[in-house]
Protein backbone atom coordinates (compact mmCIF):
# COMPACT_ATOMS: atom_id res chain seq x y z
CA UNK A 1 0.00 0.00 0.00
CA UNK A 2 1.24 3.50 -0.81
CA UNK A 3 0.55 6.27 1.69
CA UNK A 4 0.43 10.02 1.21
CA UNK A 5 0.31 12.30 4.24
CA UNK A 6 -0.89 15.87 3.87
CA UNK A 7 -2.35 18.77 5.79
CA UNK A 8 0.67 20.06 7.66
CA UNK A 9 1.52 23.71 7.93
CA UNK A 10 2.49 26.63 10.12
CA UNK A 11 0.08 27.42 12.93
CA UNK A 12 0.14 29.45 16.11
CA UNK A 13 0.09 27.79 19.49
CA UNK A 14 -3.43 26.92 20.49
CA UNK A 15 -4.49 26.42 16.91
CA UNK A 16 -5.64 23.31 15.08
CA UNK A 17 -4.68 21.27 12.05
CA UNK A 18 -6.21 18.32 10.28
CA UNK A 19 -3.83 15.81 8.77
CA UNK A 20 -4.82 13.21 6.21
CA UNK A 21 -3.25 9.95 5.16
CA UNK A 22 -4.53 8.73 1.82
CA UNK A 23 -3.80 5.29 0.48
CA UNK A 24 -3.42 4.12 -3.06
CA UNK A 25 -2.66 0.84 -4.74
CA UNK A 26 -4.55 -1.09 -2.08
CA UNK A 27 -7.52 -0.59 0.15
CA UNK A 28 -6.59 0.89 3.49
CA UNK A 29 -9.31 -1.11 5.22
CA UNK A 30 -6.95 -4.09 5.18
CA UNK A 31 -4.55 -2.32 7.54
CA UNK A 32 -4.22 -0.92 11.00
CA UNK A 33 -2.80 2.60 10.74
CA UNK A 34 -0.63 4.70 12.98
CA UNK A 35 0.64 8.23 13.10
CA UNK A 36 4.17 9.03 14.22
CA UNK A 37 6.20 12.20 14.43
CA UNK A 38 9.84 13.16 14.45
CA UNK A 39 11.11 16.46 15.76
CA UNK A 40 14.53 17.83 14.79
CA UNK A 41 17.26 16.03 16.64
CA UNK A 42 14.87 13.55 18.23
CA UNK A 43 13.83 10.00 17.55
CA UNK A 44 10.60 9.20 15.83
CA UNK A 45 7.80 8.70 18.34
CA UNK A 46 4.39 7.10 18.30
CA UNK A 47 1.43 9.47 18.31
CA UNK A 48 -1.77 7.51 17.67
CA UNK A 49 -3.12 4.37 16.04
CA UNK A 50 -6.43 3.00 14.85
CA UNK A 51 -7.64 -0.46 13.96
CA UNK A 52 -8.73 -1.33 10.43
CA UNK A 53 -12.37 -0.94 11.42
CA UNK A 54 -11.91 2.21 13.45
CA UNK A 55 -13.31 0.50 16.52
CA UNK A 56 -10.20 0.92 18.70
CA UNK A 57 -7.72 3.75 19.04
CA UNK A 58 -4.58 4.37 21.08
CA UNK A 59 -2.79 7.61 21.86
CA UNK A 60 0.53 8.63 23.28
CA UNK A 61 0.08 10.18 26.71
CA UNK A 62 1.49 13.46 25.43
CA UNK A 63 -1.36 13.94 22.94
CA UNK A 64 -4.36 12.44 24.74
CA UNK A 65 -7.27 14.82 24.80
CA UNK A 66 -5.81 17.00 22.02
CA UNK A 67 -5.37 14.60 19.08
CA UNK A 68 -8.06 12.48 17.48
CA UNK A 69 -7.41 9.72 14.99
CA UNK A 70 -10.21 8.54 12.73
CA UNK A 71 -10.69 6.87 9.40
CA UNK A 72 -13.05 6.68 6.46
CA UNK A 73 -12.45 3.41 4.68
CA UNK A 74 -14.81 4.41 1.88
CA UNK A 75 -12.39 7.24 1.12
CA UNK A 76 -9.32 5.13 1.83
CA UNK A 77 -8.14 7.80 4.26
CA UNK A 78 -7.07 8.08 7.88
CA UNK A 79 -7.18 11.43 9.66
CA UNK A 80 -5.42 13.03 12.58
CA UNK A 81 -7.14 16.06 14.06
CA UNK A 82 -4.74 18.08 16.15
CA UNK A 83 -6.13 20.68 18.55
CA UNK A 84 -4.59 22.97 21.16
CA UNK A 85 -1.27 22.82 19.36
CA UNK A 86 1.90 23.46 21.36
CA UNK A 87 5.36 24.42 20.13
CA UNK A 88 6.58 20.99 21.22
CA UNK A 89 4.21 19.42 18.67
CA UNK A 90 6.47 20.78 15.93
CA UNK A 91 7.66 17.79 13.90
CA UNK A 92 7.33 15.90 10.68
CA UNK A 93 4.25 13.72 10.97
CA UNK A 94 4.19 10.34 9.26
CA UNK A 95 1.41 7.86 8.74
CA UNK A 96 2.15 4.17 8.58
CA UNK A 97 0.21 0.99 7.94
CA UNK A 98 0.57 -2.59 9.10
CA UNK A 99 -1.37 -5.70 8.36
CA UNK A 100 -4.28 -6.43 10.65
CA UNK A 101 -3.28 -8.16 13.86
CA UNK A 102 -3.36 -7.91 17.64
CA UNK A 103 -3.89 -4.31 18.70
CA UNK A 104 -2.31 -3.69 22.08
CA UNK A 105 -0.59 -0.70 23.69
CA UNK A 106 2.76 -2.26 22.85
CA UNK A 107 2.34 -3.47 19.30
CA UNK A 108 0.50 -0.36 18.06
CA UNK A 109 3.95 1.22 18.13
CA UNK A 110 5.25 -1.14 15.50
CA UNK A 111 6.61 -2.54 13.44
CA UNK A 112 4.82 -0.97 10.50
CA UNK A 113 5.58 -2.16 7.01
CA UNK A 114 4.40 0.82 5.00
CA UNK A 115 5.20 4.49 5.50
CA UNK A 116 4.14 7.75 3.94
CA UNK A 117 6.53 10.57 3.14
CA UNK A 118 5.62 12.85 6.06
CA UNK A 119 4.07 16.28 6.41
CA UNK A 120 5.64 19.15 8.36
CA UNK A 121 3.78 20.68 11.28
CA UNK A 122 5.29 23.83 12.74
CA UNK A 123 3.80 25.52 15.78
CA UNK A 124 4.86 29.06 16.62
CA UNK A 125 4.70 30.41 20.14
Amino acid sequence: VQLQASGGGLVQAGGSLGLSCAASARTLSSYDVGWFRQAPGKEREFVAAITWSGSTTYYADSVKGRFTISRDNAKNTVYLQINSLKPEDTAVYYCAAKTIGPFTPSNVKGPYGYWGQGTQVTVSS
